[in-house]
């Protein structure tokens, strides 16, 4: 178990550091003010409307960096932040959120394919690293195959959410790429502010790429575990 304590600490450290980055950046890049005046809500708003979607709403939701977009009642939730500020990290995260509404909009697979991963997702990732423990728990005690089988269907959860979690990177990437190409294409935003769009949203990206390597890691480790200790 040292070893796993030794291998969380390290994946908590670097998200850690990567998170305080993002903090940082979009802190700098929220001097950065926009040469239009827009607000983050405004920009969110032209960017639907250019690619033609007039049922998804911007509202305003509280907290910082709490930014997402709900497929479900086609809604881009914006900070409060940045929904009524006029700077480069609030181009950025408005702009990136509207560009999952796209991605929605146009059926882009690897969001179609996240969003069926969400309900087997939300109630077996809490849970999977417990199913294991307590399957190698029961092996060790009674001598017998029954706690292995339980430990491989907690593997299995981990997995899933392994999965889920590698598969919300290109859904991120692409939903910044999209962003960065209409601020440019549009001329929403100048030299500068595009260059802070651009690092503070790759910033953002690094934190899901941790949580992916993270996940991985852990299915690695609990995977030698179970398969590693049996004969």
């Amino acid at each position: 178990m040292m070893t796993y304590y030794i291998l969380l600490g390290a994946i908590a450290l670097v998200s850690w550091l990567v998170s305080n980055k993002l903090k940082s950046k979009f802190k700098h890049y929220s001097k950065v003010q926009l040469r239009n005046g827009m607000s983050g809500a405004e920009i969110a708003e032209k960017m639907l409307a250019d690619h033609g979607i007039r049922d998804v709403k911007v509202v305003s939701t509280p907290g910082m960096l709490t930014d997402h977009y709900n497929p479900t009642n086609k809604t881009v939730n914006l900070s409060e932040g940045v929904y009524n500020q006029r700077n480069a990290s609030a181009a950025a995260v408005a702009a990136h959120e509207c560009g999952h509404a796209v991605q929605h909009a146009t059926a882009y697979e690897w969001l179609t394919m996240r969003s069926k991963l969400v309900p087997v997702v939300s109630i077996t990732s809490g849970m999977s690293m417990w199913v294991v423990f307590g399957g190698l728990m029961l092996g060790a005690a009674a001598g017998v195959g029954f706690g292995f089988y339980i430990a491989v269907a907690g593997l299995a959860m981990m997995a899933m959410a392994t999965l889920f979690s590698f598969i919300t990177l290109p859904v991120e990437y692409d939903a910044s790429n999209r962003a960065l190409a209409w601020l440019k294409n549009k001329n929403m935003v100048g030299q500068e502010e595009y260059a802070g769009a651009e690092d503070a949203l790759k910033w953002a990206a690094r934190t899901y790429l941790v949580a992916a390597l993270g996940a991985l890691a852990s299915l690695v480790y609990w995977g030698l575990q179970v398969f590693g200790g049996r004969d």
